[in-house]
């Protein structure tokens, strides 16, 4: 017999189900609130609301905790490829030696194209942003797989989602590789996913393709990171749009365009963008740091604390340590990273940052990385969704299992009460 909780309210109360989760997580079941009462909750944001109950990810952000499918994100980054976490994620555990290399073998098989997707690149300019690029392009896939995922069947889904991992990473490239006035490339089958990824982005027409471990090894612990992260903006896109049966792809695409907002996905972009900003006014680090502590000035420190971990980031220590290994073995000399370095120390070292734990996110880091690895500010966002490609198709496949309910989330009204239409000649 499960815990109650009660609400009191003119006089009746009554009594409601606590759900506890397998981390001790509490919840009150509030489905029958409406009907037994006659009211509902509100709550802007939805900070306070579980929307559903999950077996993927598990976040604590007072205590900086972050695990996928029960595994700390430490250890997956240190020891698992992106592809085994994707794997882990969409099905629930890590893949033996055989499934992993099946799993892969059947993304290669389907990683082609329609070459009519090259017309609608064609279709957009140059400075078109990239994420407004991949989200219409993700789009566009659902014309060349027109029918609608049977959820039901395992084997439909497995290559729906094969399908999905293998033409994304192109895409990706393709929209790099458009913006950069580059040849469109297809990869090459011969090469690790994330390896194939790294050359569709940046081999040059006149020059044979070399791997650089320290790049694909950065990128790899880049996308594992970002790959899910419990219900935030882009995946409740996803999970409320795939939960009026829409299909796999649009759901997906729904999810792109939730990430492009500067609050989320966007917001290493904004941190690079900050730096520039900072170089331009001479790079003066402690004006900047003196500008971020007065309440009364506009200007905002971006890349710093987070929406739910009180305390540090998990995932930037972890890409601390790649992000000065990446900048110290690229030997590169940038006075946007030389910025970003200073930022960190003071912000490391003032009471004011270190008593509010105000400390830097993985947005700032992994912005630092992608701009010593050659990819251009525009594209941060687009990476970061090619990250968290499988945590989406995680969320969707598990919505979809579990037959959830179309998300119809209520309102109060605080319009006009009923009042008379009046003809046109008497306003």
């Amino acid at each position: 017999m499960s815990e109650l909780a009660s609400i009191s309210y003119h006089g009746k109360s009554y009594e409601f189900p606590v759900v506890e989760g397998t981390e001790n997580e509490l919840a009150i079941d509030i489905k029958n609130l409406r009907a037994a009462t006659g009211m509902i909750t509100l709550d802007p944001g939805y900070k306070n609301t579980g929307s559903c109950e999950s077996a993927i990810t598990f976040l604590d952000g007072e205590k900086g905790i972050l695990r996928y499918r029960g595994y700390a994100i430490e250890e997956l980054a240190e020891k698992a490829d992106f592809l085994e976490v994707a794997y882990l994620l969409i099905f629930g555990e890590l893949p033996s030696k055989e499934e992993l290399q099946q799993f892969h073998e059947d993304i290669k098989a389907e990683s082609h194209v329609d070459e009519e997707m090259k017309k609608i690149i064609d279709g957009f300019p140059k400075s078109a942003h990239p994420m407004g690029v991949i989200a219409s392009l993700t789009s566009a896939l659902i014309a060349f797989n027109p029918s609608s995922v049977n959820v039901s069947s395992e084997k439909a889904m497995y290559y729906a989602i094969v399908r999905l991992l293998a033409k994304f990473p192109v895409l990706v490239a393709w929209t790099y590789r458009k913006r950069a006035g580059l040849p469109l490339d297809y990869g090459d089958d011969s090469l690790g996913y994330v390896e194939n990824i790294h050359k569709m982005m940046f081999k040059k027409p006149n020059r044979e393709y070399r791997k650089n471990d320290i790049e694909i090894e950065a990128l790899d612990k880049l996308l594992i990171l970002h790959a899910d992260h419990e219900q935030n903006c882009s995946t409740s896109t996803v999970r409320i749009v795939g939960s009026s049966h829409a299909g796999l792809f649009a759901s997906i695409s729904a999810g792109i365009s939730a990430l492009w907002g500067p609050l989320h996905g966007g917001a290493n972009q904004a941190v690079l963008e900050m730096l520039e900003a900072i170089a331009a006014d001479d790079g003066d680090t402690k004006k900047y740091m003196a500008k971020a502590k007065d309440k009364d000035d506009p200007f905002r420190l971006m890349g710093f604390g987070h929406r739910v971990y009180k305390n540090f980031d998990p995932r930037a220590r972890i890409i601390k340590k790649s992000a000065d290994s990446v900048l110290s073995a690229l030997g590169k000399e940038d006075p946007i990273l030389a910025i970003a370095k200073g930022l960190e120390k003071e912000a490391l070292e003032d009471p004011y940052f270190v008593d509010r734990k105000l400390y830097p996110n993985v947005d700032f880091y992994s912005g630092i990385i992608y701009r010593a690895l050659g990819i251009p500010v525009e594209m941060f966002t687009v990476m970061f969704a090619l990250g968290r490609l499988p945590g989406w198709i995680a969320q969707y496949r598990e919505m979809r299992l579990k037959g959830e309910p179309i998300g119809r989330p209520r309102q109060v009204y605080i319009g006009e009460n009923l009042r008379p239409f009046r003809a046109l000649k008497d306003r």
